[in-house]
């Protein structure tokens, strides 16, 4: 993969924005137990933050895409990743579980606009041939996050620092910590080439190009609701599935997370690199298949060895399916909306699958349910529809990237 000093920082901005962002999004995910009980209530009820996260990252997606669209990739991108971070920050202030959840779907809108912004600059940026190879980079800056996110909790939560407890109110200014990656943007990363010769031309409008690419359009959001019931439905409650399933201590959970998000990692930039020889649509399919046979390790084993690697496999195939997204919906979409219909088609298709998280809470605490049950069932049942609307796909690979086009 050649690329030139300013397209691999580049990439390593997307991907630390994308990774920060997924950081923030998955702290939720391992603290839904203690929320609930700070607040009493239960864990259903919290996990509406997960809902109310998702549901509203479309909003973020079309408002910071057609800024970026209008005034330029990196500029919006370094406004969206202090927005994040600000908002993530306040959740830990928040007196009650109220305003934990308005506050979780402003995060939401936040976090709505980095995927967007991050891979039109990174993809418009590198040579066709690299598109691949950095499409998975980008999307494993989601589980990189994840992964990030077990370590903290592993290491941090529930230990004692000069007399004060880190609970998760402390856990949740962590999101600061992002707002620093927009002092190297500022500094080491240039605009699009695209977009900066985009200027010297007229572009249509939003609404002229989606007239005459409704079709791909309307598509691709039921394409990415089957794969945000795939990637959170296989994420957001596997560490409360080994938390009160099997009663694991924090550090269990925090290492078989890990674990899993490794092979998230693998997966992704194997299927990314794969996608430019077999193609996109074929590499998506072979990651899905790969996920049926490892169900029943995943959601049915009993010890931690075991659910760990049932957990590396299925992530393997999650994140492999995700890693060609990236490029697949950057190719499918015409280059005068591009920053902002790649990530307004992925978080409309989480609008549509936003409710998957409290409507697998309700089915594993439903009497005679289970969490491995509830997670099990949403992984087959998706790895399936995917497989099945995905051949329907176009498949663009290579095209030359303009914003005009």
């Amino acid at each position: 993969m050649n690329l030139t000093a300013e397209q691999k920082k580049t990439v390593l901005a997307s991907f630390l924005g994308w990774t920060l962002d997924a950081f923030d999004f998955f702290l939720l995910t391992f603290l839904l137990t203690d929320i609930a009980s700070e607040f009493h209530t239960d864990v259903p009820a919290v996990s509406k933050a997960l809902f109310l996260t998702l549901a509203t990252r479309f909003i973020g997606a079309f408002f910071f895409g057609m800024l970026a669209d209008k005034y330029g990739r990196k500029p919006m991108l370094m406004l969206n990743i202090v927005s994040y971070s600000v908002i993530g920050a306040l959740a830990a202030f928040s007196p009650n579980l109220g305003i934990f959840l308005a506050l979780r779907a402003l995060f939401g809108i936040a976090m709505g606009g980095e995927w967007g912004l991050g891979s039109s600059l990174a993809m418009e940026s590198i040579p066709p041939s690299a598109r691949g190879m950095v499409s998975g980079i980008l999307q494993c800056g989601y589980p990189a996050g994840y992964l990030l996110a077990a370590v903290v909790y592993g290491l941090l939560y529930q230990q004692t620092i000069g007399g004060y407890t880190i609970g998760w109110r402390a856990m949740f200014l962590l999101s600061f910590v992002p707002a620093l990656i927009v002092l190297f943007i500022r500094s080491h990363v240039p605009e699009s080439p695209a977009f900066v010769e985009a200027r010297k031309s007229v572009k249509p409008g939003l609404l002229e190009t989606l007239r005459k690419h409704w079709g791909v359009a309307l598509y691709a959001v039921v394409l990415m609701m089957f794969f945000n019931f795939f990637s959170h439905g296989t994420q957001d409650l596997y560490p409360t599935f080994l938390k009160k399933q099997h009663g694991f201590d924090p550090h269990t959970v925090s290492w078989i997370t890990i674990v899993a998000n490794l092979g998230a990692i693998v997966g992704g930039l194997a299927f990314g690199a794969l996608s430019e020889k077999i193609g996109r649509v074929n590499a998506i399919t072979l990651a899905c298949l790969i996920a049926l046979p490892s169900i029943p390790l995943w959601a049915y084993s009993t010890t931690p060895f075991m659910l760990a690697i049932g957990a590396f496999v299925m992530q393997v195939a999650v994140q492999g399916a995700w890693g060609v997204i990236p490029v697949h919906l950057n190719e499918l979409s015409p280059g005068a909306v591009r920053a902002t219909l790649p990530g307004f088609i992925y978080q409309a298709g989480n609008l549509a699958a936003s409710y998957g998280g409290p409507y697998q809470a309700g089915i594993a605490e439903a009497p005679g349910g289970s969490y491995g049950y509830a997670l099990a069932l949403f992984a087959g049942v998706v790895a399936v529809c995917i497989i099945v609307v995905i051949r329907f796909s176009p498949e663009r690979r290579g095209q030359v990237m303009t914003v005009l086009g």
